[in-house]
């Protein structure tokens, strides 16, 4: 299992709504609500998180590993 799968399954075990956040090839709510926090693939590498609203993705932070943009996402759900 992934970090990013093991994430989603802490996030629904706390309860967080599904709605609230989108992680990029684990969970990924169709159609997607209109703002949420996300963790996504970097394209030159790596991980970031941030938050997209009003159609706009607006990156928080990079990330060099999975696991650290994991243990971000959980932050800023305030879930960990």
């Amino acid at each position: 299992m992934s970090g990013r799968q093991a994430l989603e399954r802490a996030l629904r075990a706390a309860g967080v709504p599904a709605g609230h956040y989108r992680i990029e090839g684990v969970h990924e709510p169709a159609p997607p609500p209109p703002d949420f926090v996300y963790l996504r693939a970097r394209a030159g590498g790596g991980w970031e998180t941030g938050v997209y609203e009003r159609g706009v993705y607006e990156p928080i932070a990079a990330h060099a590993t999975e696991a650290e943009a994991c243990a971000h996402l959980r932050l800023l759900l305030g879930a960990g």
